[in-house]
């Protein structure tokens, strides 16, 4: 079986529903036992991995972890920072301290301003949910070409696929550099042809992914792999 393709079509359940699975199931994520069945805690659907049933549900929320790799884009502009929308609740901070360039004081909107997309690096969540960022290190870098694709981050692990597989096929189909963030967008950048395969094949992955079938789907869109 491909890596892509997961069995039979996977059901579609909100909270509280029972889910029929194989005697000695075990819950997983999403997944309540209770009494001798298997609940379901979210909106979602049912995947087996094994004996142990997960929900995998239909859309999510980024929440930033120190470390992640996320593309944003510049909201507001203060004097000595930048304020970052990276798909989460709420935004990140990008002090000139932690920019790829020397800033001095009242000159950050001559490196960056409104609407300008950078691949930035969380570097500090605290209990308050607030987010520092680094554009310090490798690859960090203000975007200033390609195109940047938004999906729902649970769906990201689809695009990479078993061993990144997937993420390689449409790399190798669509000749472009394809960087994944974990906030759930994805930069593609390429020719105008590269870019429109690599779209083509991360949309039907978002729109049929939960679906059997889905390693022939992409097939017909960036050809088979060996």
């Amino acid at each position: 079986m491909n890596s892509e393709d997961t069995g039979a079509e996977q059901r579609l359940v909100v909270p509280g529903d029972q889910i029929d699975a194989p005697p000695g199931s075990q819950p997983g994520s999403g997944v309540l036992l209770r009494g001798e069945s298997l609940v379901a805690t979210k909106l979602g659907r049912v995947q087996v991995n094994g004996d142990t049933i997960h929900v995998v549900p239909t859309n999510t929320t980024y929440i930033p972890r120190s470390g992640d790799l996320v593309i944003g884009y510049v909201e507001a502009v203060m004097n000595n920072l930048w304020f970052l929308d990276v798909n989460g609740p709420f935004n990140a901070l990008l002090p000139m301290s932690l920019a790829p360039w020397k800033v001095e004081f009242g000159a950050a909107r001559q490196y960056m301003d409104f609407g300008d997309a950078v691949m930035a690096r969380v570097m500090e969540v605290d209990e308050t949910h607030s987010v520092v960022t680094t554009m310090k290190g490798v690859g960090l870098r203000k975007i200033k070409e390609g195109f940047i694709e938004e999906i729902p981050p649970h769906l990201l692990s689809l695009v990479i696929g078993s061993n990144g597989r997937t993420l390689q096929r449409i790399k190798e189909a669509s000749d472009c550099r394809i960087v994944v963030a974990q906030n759930g967008r994805i930069l593609i950048d390429g020719d105008a042809e590269g870019m429109a395969t690599a779209r083509s094949a991360i949309d039907i992955i978002v729109k049929t992914g939960h679906a059997p079938g889905l390693h022939d789907r992409l097939s017909s869109v960036i050809g088979g792999d060996e």
